[in-house]
């Protein structure tokens, strides 16, 4: 058993750390070891057990995320930019392997993540599942056999309580498109229309975010045509199809050298 890799979580009491515990906690191959909370936070010194409706586990939440991870092997992170960049350099201190599901983060974060990725192993994605990674590399082919005649909109719908938008994997698609056209993404993306916009520009990326209720994650990649469109899509009813994502990037990163990996490298597609 103690072979097994030993997994935190941070931000245990979100939607996804809930999940990410549960997940762990069901896994029979890696064992939970950590559970972190923001200083304050309501869940703080309780057994992760009794807070999700399972028997004591033995792991009490903690906000001292530094000795949390110097016992872990591995470290799962679906918080936020600021805390997602201080627990970038604390994984790396403690030489764990920082799985990061975190979107909405600057150049500025993601530099700092990738200073730290020069001692630790960090896997990133906007999106842990199989096929959302499928997706990816299918928008990337049909964006370069297609061509600037096609116009791409991407555009995903997620719960009323998401912070961020465009998603992280609305991003990762738009950016993909980019790549299969030869483009800089961060030049042709468009982000909101409103008022008298004018036309549009060729091999612009269009982007439209909905929010409401409970849905746990729609992307459609649009490629719009004169007299045709494609439309490549993924629905996401379930969160814990990234919670054992992530869980797979974790086990995945042991053993490898330090540096920045995504889902692609985990799943070797």
């Amino acid at each position: 058993m103690t072979d097994l890799p030993g997994i935190v979580i941070t931000g245990a009491s979100g939607r996804m750390g809930r999940m990410l515990l549960r997940t762990v906690l069901e896994s029979s191959e890696a064992r939970l070891v950590g559970a972190v909370e923001r200083p304050g936070n309501e869940w703080l010194g309780r057994d992760v057990g009794a807070l999700i409706g399972e028997p004591d586990t033995g792991v009490v939440v903690t906000d001292n995320a530094l000795e949390a991870f110097a016992k872990a092997q591995a470290v799962i992170d679906f918080t936020s930019p600021a805390a997602t960049v201080e627990f970038a350099g604390l994984a790396a201190q403690a030489r764990a392997v920082h799985v990061i599901g975190t979107t909405g983060l600057s150049d500025a974060d993601l530099a700092m993540i990738s200073a730290a990725a020069r001692h630790a192993v960090v896997v990133r994605a906007g999106n842990m599942s199989l096929g959302v990674n499928l997706l990816v590399q299918l928008t990337k082919k049909v964006a370069a056999a297609l061509g600037p005649d096609f116009d791409i909109e991407v555009i995903e719908a997620h719960h009323k309580h998401k912070v961020d938008a465009p998603s992280g994997t609305a991003l990762m698609l738009g950016e993909a498109a980019a790549e299969g056209r030869g483009l800089n993404h961060a030049e042709m993306a468009v982000r909101g229309r409103d008022g008298i916009t004018g036309a549009r520009e060729t091999n612009t990326i269009g982007y439209s975010a909905i929010r409401g209720g409970d849905i746990v994650g729609e992307h459609d990649v649009l490629f719009a045509g004169e007299g045709e469109r494609i439309i490549l899509r993924h629905v996401a009813t379930d969160r814990r199809i990234f919670a054992r994502g992530a869980l797979r990037a974790a086990i995945w990163g042991q053993g490898m050298h330090p540096g920045e990996y995504d889902m692609v490298d985990v799943l070797g597609i």
